[in-house]
Parts: C-alpha cells; structure tokens; sequence
C-alpha cells in the first residue's frame, strides 16, 4: 500500500517535469484513484487510467464534462440515476451521469466485476496486455482495435508502473518513463495489414520520419490530402486498406468526436468505399453508415 502511493508521488513529480499534456495532467489527477480501485477490486490501475483516458480523451469529453462518466458506461436496464444520450454505436445511446469522477471509478469496477468479465480475474493483474485483450474478447466495446489502443496508452505513459508491487528503484522508475515517453511506434498488425496508433502531437510527416516511409505515401493510405496534427490514439495504416469491411460489420453508427474518416480508419477500409455506398449521408455524429 505505502509503496503504491510513494510510486504515485513520484510519477507526479517525473511527469511534472516532462512537457505537459492533458493525458500527463489526467494520470497526475486520478493515478491514485485507479490504485485505489485496484487495492478493492483487483483490476489493473493501468488498465483503469488508460481506459479513462481513452474513453474520455482525457477528461475532455462531453460525458465526463457534463457527467463524469469517465469510461462510457451505458444505462442498460440496471441503471437508476441520472442520464444523458449521446451518438455512439446508435443514435441516442443512453449513458450513466455521476455525481463526481469518484463514483465514476467505483462504478467501472463493479461493471467489470459481472460474470460476463470473470475470465479476465483469472489473469496476472500485472499482464496489463492480457488484460486488454480480455476487454475486447468479452465485449466491452465493438471497436476491433480497442486492445491495441489502450496497449499504446498504457506503454506510452509506462502506466504498467501503478500496477508494480516493488522491486524498482526511482531511478529505475524515472529511466523506465523517460524511456517510454521516447519509444516509438510499435507496429501492431489487424486484418492483415499493419498499423501504428497515432499518440498526441503525431502528424503523418512526423511517423513517416520514424518509420521511414515516403509521407505522401503514407497520407495516400490513410486517405488524406494534406498531412496535419492526427487525431489521438487513431490507426495510422502503413499499407493500403481493404476495399470491404471486416467480416460481420454491417453498419456502424459516426459517434461523438467521430467522422467517415475515422471509421474508415477503425476498421482499416478505405474512406471511397464507405463514401460511395453512402453518397446521401450527412458526415456527422448519429448518422448510420452502410458498410456492405
């Protein structure tokens, strides 16, 4: 316990002195509450942050603005207090409303805590990937790369280090998150192609450098004409994408934040495609798109 909150302070400290970004500010703001949350229900404060992190962008979302829903846990029919509707995977999903971030942290536990998730507290609390993997294969969410997403989270911001229970120095701390917050582009393959995730600040000229590629050809495969600031944690396909939609993905619903680009990035298939079997649509959030 003692140690788990000295680790706290000391990633504060570290991250504090590293150019600053809302993601840095988030950890810094409720790292010790995923602990806490670990310590009552076992589930990795890795995977509690990244998960917030990305289901709120970082506390930014209108969910966690104006409901401190920080993980877009929806009414279902168990739900008795407050809502709101947002456009996620249909028009008007309805999602929880909290009363403060607190609440919103114990409620995920406890969502995790129903038997549909009941493999994954059979895994080490430390394989923050298997974790990950687990989310997805039990159906927390419908997007396909939702593992890798909050994997990059997690290994971006070596937030593997609030699941540690000891053995490292600081300085061994400090080096691992300088070392991190350096590392490049893991290379991550789905549907047969490859792709990195986009962290904030990318651009397509700056991964193009990384990875030494030509940029206009990677903007070619991405499906954009002039290179600018890439919308965090979004796919960044190093190879043309499929002209067909994954198997078993008939329509799919523009959410909140969302666009046909980025769904075209979601599920790796090329923005003509989706735009010529839409060509009446209205490019915004609750629209329906056909992708078959």
């Amino acid at each position: 316990m003692r140690y788990l909150y000295v680790l706290i302070i000391l990633l504060a400290t570290i991250v504090s002195t590293v150019r600053g970004d809302v993601y840095r500010d988030y950890i810094d703001t409720y790292g010790a509450m995923a602990v806490e949350q670990q310590e009552l229900h076992g589930i990795p404060a890795s995977i509690t942050l990244a998960q917030g992190l990305l289901e709120s962008a970082a506390g930014r979302s209108t969910l966690a603005t104006r409901g401190n829903n920080h993980f877009g846990i929806k009414c279902h029919n168990t739900w008795s207090g407050d809502t709101m509707l947002r456009s996620d995977d249909n028009p008007d999903d309805c999602f929880r409303v909290y009363r403060n971030a607190a609440e919103s942290f114990n409620d995920h536990s406890l969502f995790l805590l129903k038997k549909r998730y009941a493999s994954l507290f059979e895994l080490d609390p430390l394989d923050y990937a298997g974790w990950a993997r687990g989310l997805k294969k039990c159906g927390y969410a419908t997007d396909p790369n939702y593992a890798s997403r909050l994997i990059t989270i997690i290994e971006r911001y070596a937030l593997y280090l609030f699941d540690s229970e000891g053995g490292r120095s600081a300085e061994e701390n400090a080096q691992f998150i300088q070392a991190t917050l350096a590392a490049s582009h893991p290379v991550r393959r789905s549907r047969r192609l490859h792709y990195v995730i986009a962290a904030p600040g990318d651009s397509y000229a700056s991964i193009a450098r990384e990875l030494k590629m030509d940029t206009k050809k990677l903007m070619s495969y991405n499906d954009v004409h002039r290179d600018h600031k890439i919308k965090d944690w979004e796919e960044v396909w190093l190879e043309p994408k499929h002209e067909e939609a994954p198997e078993g993905v008939e329509r799919v619903t523009i959410g909140e934040g969302e666009s046909m680009h980025s769904i075209s990035q979601r599920y790796g298939m090329r923005l003509s495609t989706i735009k010529g079997l839409n060509p009446k649509v209205r490019d915004r959030a609750g629209t329906v798109l056909r992708l078959r």
